[in-house]
């Protein structure tokens, strides 16, 4: 028990000093019984979020899994796995949504997704280690959908939670900071992992998603401790017809539907980062580049999202009008100089530099519409907002790639512009959300 309380004191000076405030516990809108709680909530759900940032750069599809399939000799299944990733776990959140609103304590339900990443990382690891070809190749693409959708329960119910467990004004802190250490843990993690390493072989790469599978495990542990007081629960029907009276709110909720176009619309900064990485291969195809990639999105997430979290408590909507611009004039710059002057312009530091700087502008666009989103709302509507926000840009995400992929027959060139504009037209949208 005193070694229980020394932790606990412990949890609190720290929040004090992260909180910036004498008092640890000052919130206005929890119950005073979750305002005592809120400094052990704040480092258990952060230190939740450091370890599945750790597990998703061991996965990363457009890395580790990309070359796992190459390698096991299915390369064709290579061009599934980022739409699989994304929209996996985001189309199912109407239903998933539904069913999370009628329980009045859901933390469950993120240690649930915890878990199912967990042994859908163990079954591609398994496929890789047991099975060859095309077999393998079905078997990691088949637990990428699994993991997908475990992921739309950590998604739907990781906001719910922070809201009813961190007070505002401490949230976007609580996700920059979350973002910080996990980039720093990610850049030395690729360091120690991949640096100077050469080729590693098939139990190198077997043994990291075993390792990946254990950050989750112990996450959804460390989630399951989080001390959250019972909310409000409704909608006890059918999640399905649920579901779908939630897409009422984008005819009856001008405020939500402005904030989910102008959220697709900024789609841009997510989907351009591929197209620097392809521009960037035809200059120099080595594993050296690949390893400068990882680090330059582990670092901007560090040295940015902090930054990104403090401002977003002022106002979540300047963070995503700020990041927006960044990312549209990045995509812009990037897509004039392949126009005028050839996609090989600027030599072998010109792509990794605008990626770094577009993965800056990704993180806060990230953040700031994810605070923005748990600030206007409020009860079930937070599980609702979330739910369908996602689901719909879970759809569109599907559109967009679809017409990328049709642009992209003309030139990776043409597809950066493309998304430049796209992230012009969010910056005038962003410019029109009212603050929250």
């Amino acid at each position: 028990m005193p070694e229980s309380r020394s932790l606990n004191d412990t949890a609190e000076h720290l929040y004090s000093l992260i909180a910036n405030e004498e008092d640890a516990r000052v919130c206005t809108d929890l119950p005073d019984e979750a305002c005592q709680e809120v400094p052990r909530n704040f480092f258990l759900i952060l230190a939740s979020n450091v370890l599945t940032k750790l597990g998703d750069l061991l996965i990363s599809p457009k890395t580790v899994l990309a070359w796992l399939l190459n390698a096991v000799g299915a390369p064709a299944l290579v061009a599934w796995l980022v739409p699989i990733r994304e929209s996996g776990s985001m189309l199912p959140q109407m239903v998933i949504g539904a069913w999370v609103r009628r329980k009045p304590v859901r933390k469950w339900f993120w240690t649930l997704g915890a878990l199912g990443q967990a042994v859908s990382v163990t079954g591609m690891a398994a496929s890789v280690w047991f099975l060859d070809g095309y077999a393998a190749g079905g078997g990691v693409v088949a637990a990428l959908v699994v993991f997908s959708l475990a992921r739309g329960f950590c998604s739907v119910s990781m906001k719910d939670v922070q809201g009813k467990c961190i007070p505002k004004g401490r949230r976007g802190r609580l996700s920059g900071l979350a973002t910080t250490l996990g980039g720093s843990a990610t850049a030395i993690l690729t360091v120690l992992l991949f640096w100077d390493r050469g080729e590693p072989s098939m139990l190198f790469y077997t043994l990291l998603l075993l390792l990946a599978a254990g950050f989750w495990v112990v996450a959804g542990m460390l989630f399951a401790s989080v001390d959250e007081y019972e909310g409000e629960t409704s909608g006890g029907g059918n999640a399905l017809r649920d579901a779908f009276n939630n897409l009422g709110l984008l005819r009856t909720d001008p405020p939500f539907r402005h904030f989910v176009i102008t959220r697709a619309l900024l789609l841009c900064s997510a989907l351009a980062s591929p197209y620097f990485v392809l521009l960037a291969q035809k200059q120099e195809d080595s594993a050296w580049l690949l390893g400068v990639f990882l680090l330059a999105s582990s670092l901007a997430s560090s040295i940015s999202a902090s930054v990104w979290g403090w401002m977003a408590d002022a106002s979540s909507r300047r963070v995503m009008i700020r990041g927006a611009i960044i990312a549209s004039g990045t995509c812009l710059m990037v897509g004039a100089a392949g126009l005028f002057l050839g996609e090989q312009v600027g030599g072998r530091w010109f792509y990794p530099l605008a990626f770094f700087i577009l993965s800056i502008a990704h993180a806060g666009v990230r953040l700031g519409r994810k605070t923005y989103l748990v600030d206007m709302a409020g009860g079930n509507k937070r599980t609702d907002y979330t739910s369908v926000s996602n689901s719909v840009i879970g759809l569109l995400l599907l559109v967009t790639g679809g017409l990328t992929a049709l642009v992209a027959l003309i030139s990776d060139t043409a597809v950066i512009l493309f998304l430049g504009f796209m992230g012009l037209a969010g910056t005038v949208s962003a410019l029109r959300l009212k603050e929250v």
